[in-house]
């Protein structure tokens, strides 16, 4: 593995959760990272992923240094062969260059914009690191994807499931703000890869974008998609079709409790922050049906399984 930024980079899921597991029931790698360093850059806020990938860095026994690049550094310029006399007092060749001096892996955080669909599909930050810096970079979630995420979602599946073959939904549900489809993205994309029956539900005009969703079912009728599923996921996201907007706010798309009983007493996963009483009532994640939390834990496992890869490369 030289780079972590789309699930693409796993050469063998399972070897990988298999892996990552075995970190979570007995941390055998506290000194692999001594004396080198985890750079990470936050152009966009994160909780769960900027403290879990901190203390995965940790546990290898590496150190780390954080920076919120979109306040406490230069503006960067991504644009080869642009005259820089706006706001933009560093370019990246030079940044990157830099930064890898520094640090032995590089993680980046950038969300899209949500106004030019093909713009955010260049995924220009994270693309734009991989090709100026000379260490490994990490995908901390970008304007198309979160691996990590991902990577962590089919660590809980394979951890928790009952049945060889599970159903698993990924239900959307209403939220106020237009958010990015990064995380389903990555998440249907990592579900098959795995051996489960994987439907998407979603309303109309909120389909996923087809080069990511394939073959996969898709249904606009949520109640028919839970149906004796073992798992759900539940998560909202912008139109893909009309980029970026929110054409649909009902409030009967939120998981709640009735909806729970359609299923085959399902496990309930979301990847945090949730919107209680919008995206999922109350009585479902304070349920013992909810995993949020247990899925929540596995991101530092994720994160270290991914950091001790990348550091053990060729």
């Amino acid at each position: 593995m030289k780079n972590y930024t789309s699930l693409s980079d796993i050469e063998n899921l399972q070897e990988l959760i298999a892996e990552a597991l075995a970190l979570k029931n007995e941390n055998t790698s506290a000194s692999f990272g001594k004396g080198k360093t985890l750079g990470m850059l936050f152009f966009n806020p994160s909780l769960r992923t900027r403290l879990s990938t901190e203390k995965a860095a940790k546990l290898l026994g590496m150190e780390v240094m954080v920076m919120n690049a979109d306040k406490d550094g230069w503006a960067l310029e991504f644009e080869d062969g642009a005259v820089m006399d706006s706001n933009k007092a560093e370019h990246i060749r030079e940044a990157a260059a830099v930064l890898s001096q520094y640090c032995d892996i590089i993680a980046v955080r950038a969300f899209p914009g949500l106004i030019d669909r093909n713009k955010d599909e260049e995924d220009t930050v994270i693309n734009s690191f991989v090709k100026y810096a000379t260490v490994p970079v990490v995908n901390l979630e970008s304007a198309t994807g979160h691996p990590l995420q991902a990577l962590t979602d089919a660590i809980t599946v394979s951890e928790l499931k009952k049945v060889n073959r599970p159903k698993v939904v990924l239900t959307w549900a209403p939220h106020p703000r237009a958010l990015p489809q990064s995380v389903p993205n990555s998440f249907v994309e990592v579900m098959q890869k795995m051996d489960v029956d994987l439907v998407i539900t979603n309303p109309e005009g909120y389909d996923l974008n087809p080069k990511v969703t394939k073959e996969t079912t898709i249904l606009h009728n949520q109640e028919e998609a839970l149906q004796d599923a073992d798992f759900v996921y539940v998560k909202n996201w912008s139109s893909y079709e009309d980029y970026g907007k929110i054409l649909n706010e009902d409030r009967n798309w939120t998981f709640v409790k009735k909806k729970l009983e359609i299923t085959n007493d399902a496990k309930v996963m979301h990847c945090l922050p949730v919107r209680r009483n919008v995206v999922i009532d109350d009585a479902v994640l304070d349920s013992g049906n909810s995993v949020v939390i247990h899925q929540a834990n596995n991101r530092t496992f994720a994160a270290q399984v991914v950091l001790r890869r990348l550091l053990s490369r060729d």
